[in-house]
């Protein structure tokens, strides 16, 4: 039995013709929620307003690049060029010219000031053009200190009616820790718009299940049953990563017992099997059990995988 048949065999009992859980971040399967809603907006009304700093914090998993995604791909490209840097753990040097590299500017022959020279140059031509400049930082709270320095004095890039770049800081709650040092208190005014992303409340939560498994294909009722859900809220705390992780590993579950909704039972056996949900402990217990049928769907993986090397 091969990996693919696997596959093939738990996505054809759900009528799924793609992974609804999966932990990549494709906006194909953004789902909308309210906390995720009120972040865009700020987001696109402080850069439609030009401002320099803006900043977006949320626990790890709550979906903060899934929403910078959204951002690159919602900014209007008439108006905005947009700038990623999904990995901020730079030199100030090599930040500066990772963003020149965002520009498409060629500084590999160049000293250090010449490449400051060359982007202050290039924003100020697509300022002429009317063009907004964007530059997006994943993970920020990775900055190493100096080069979050050096980021404030980039956003010094301005003329007297507009910011040349406009930055929006992705980050974990540690990036407000740092911020709030006596060091960054510049920086920190600098800041005119912020937003929190919050976890998935419990009355979402069935909307955001149905929304992927719709987006992967499934069009019948609703699979997990309302104390299945009740169950999967409590263990993820509502945070969206965990709650894929959890999911997926409840519908093998019950796809390994031959059911057609996601009970208790199968939610338990899936925060079982866990390590970011392995504190948490439901009050019906594990039951060995329902534990054998996510086991079970592991196990043709895993033999299916030895069997093709």
């Amino acid at each position: 039995m091969s990996v693919g048949s696997v596959i093939n065999g738990f996505q054809d009992f759900y009528g799924l013709q793609e992974q609804p859980f999966s932990l990549a971040p494709n906006t194909d399967f953004y789902v909308e929620t309210s906390s995720h809603q009120e972040c865009f907006n700020v987001l696109i009304y402080a850069l439609a307003s030009g401002e320099g700093f803006i900043k977006v914090t949320g626990e790890v998993g709550t979906g903060k690049t899934l929403l910078s995604r959204r951002l690159l791909n919602e900014l209007d490209q008439e108006n905005f060029l947009s700038a990623y840097i999904p990995n901020p753990s730079l030199s100030p040097t090599a930040l500066w010219r990772a963003i020149a590299h965002e520009l498409a500017l060629d500084v590999n022959q160049i000293d250090d000031h010449q490449v400051q020279e060359k982007i202050q140059q290039k924003l100020l031509a697509l300022a002429a053009d009317n063009k907004k400049v964007v530059l997006i930082i994943d993970e920020a709270q990775c900055i190493p200190e100096d080069s979050l320095e050096a980021l404030r004095l980039i956003s010094n890039l301005e003329t007297e009616k507009q910011t040349l770049l406009q930055i929006v800081l992705f980050g974990q709650p540690e990036l407000d820790m740092l911020l709030s040092t006596p060091r960054f208190r510049q920086l920190r005014q600098r800041i005119s718009y912020s937003a929190i992303l919050e976890p998935l409340p419990t009355n979402n939560l069935q909307h955001y299940i149905q929304q992927r498994m719709a987006i992967a294909g499934y069009r019948g009722m609703p699979v997990f049953e309302d104390k299945a859900l009740k169950l999967l809220s409590q263990a993820t705390s509502g945070i969206p990563r965990l709650i894929n992780i959890i999911a997926q590993k409840s519908l093998l579950c019950a796809f390994g017992k031959g059911a057609n909704h996601v009970a208790v039972e199968h939610v338990q056996a899936a925060i079982s099997d866990t390590e970011a949900t392995q504190g948490f402990r439901a009050s019906a217990g594990i039951t060995a059990y329902w534990r054998e049928g996510l086991l079970f769907v592991i196990l043709l993986v895993l033999v299916a995988m030895y069997e093709l090397s």
